[in-house]
């Protein structure tokens, strides 16, 4: 089981660092493009906070969302406020997400997320976590896949390559960061690439936020990941 306490303590330390960031833009910095297709970074603010809500959903029993069009409905109709009003949304949906994980609960207990994603209670702090770090670097207002911590960058690494174990269509490859952990995916059997690169950058690779282009594979070429 997750050790959700230690992963609320990282959530609290993650969300400060991505509010005193963005305090730092203003308005018009807000409507610009974030690092991800389509997103302003006040889209991205946005999701952040109705993520939050969306995971409250999830420990009450809830419906994660209402619906994937209500989702992006609630994300386009919130990305065009202005920055203290995003910043205040975030904060306040961040106090009532640890406000909610103080109560007794069993953590270890089987919860729903999205598409009949299934996962313990005690692991949603660190998918809220994989949220506020990942999007923090996504604002791209100088946090970096390299300024995350080993501890984080590892457990990512393993929870993107484990999401993609068993996929008929990524061979079985080994990943092997310069620091020397490692981790397996793809559909399993023997393994038939290996690619060795930063973890930031095998990071990046699995998460859909780099190309590859840093990475080396031996056996073959580099595999194509399904969008997450």
């Amino acid at each position: 089981m997750s050790d959700h306490v230690h992963d609320l303590a990282l959530l609290d330390a993650a969300t400060d660092r991505l509010l005193a960031s963005a305090a730092k833009l203003d308005n018009a910095a807000v409507a610009e493009p974030s690092r991800l297709p389509g997103w302003s970074r006040g889209h991205v603010l946005a999701h952040l906070a109705r993520n939050a809500d969306a995971l409250l959903n999830v420990l009450a029993g809830r419906p994660m969302y209402g619906s994937a069009e209500a989702r992006d409905a609630d994300i386009a109709r919130d990305a065009p406020r202005p920055l203290g009003v995003q910043l205040d949304d975030v904060r306040t949906m961040a106090e009532r997400f640890r406000q909610a994980t103080e109560e007794r609960a069993d953590w270890g207990r089987t919860v729903e997320l999205r598409n009949g994603v299934t996962d313990s209670a005690s692991r949603v702090p660190f998918r809220r976590l994989i949220e506020v770090e990942l999007h923090h670097v996504d604002l791209g207002i100088g946090y970096e896949l390299e300024d995350l911590s080993e501890e984080f960058t590892g457990r990512e690494c393993a929870f993107l390559a484990d999401r993609f174990s068993g996929n008929a269509g990524v061979a079985a490859t080994n990943l092997t960061a310069a620091d020397g952990r490692q981790w397996t995916t793809g559909r399993g059997g023997d393994v038939t690439v290996t690619v060795t690169g930063s973890a930031a950058d095998l990071l990046g690779w699995l998460s859909g936020r780099r190309d590859g282009a840093a990475l080396t594979a031996v056996g073959g070429p580099l595999p194509v990941l399904p969008p997450l």
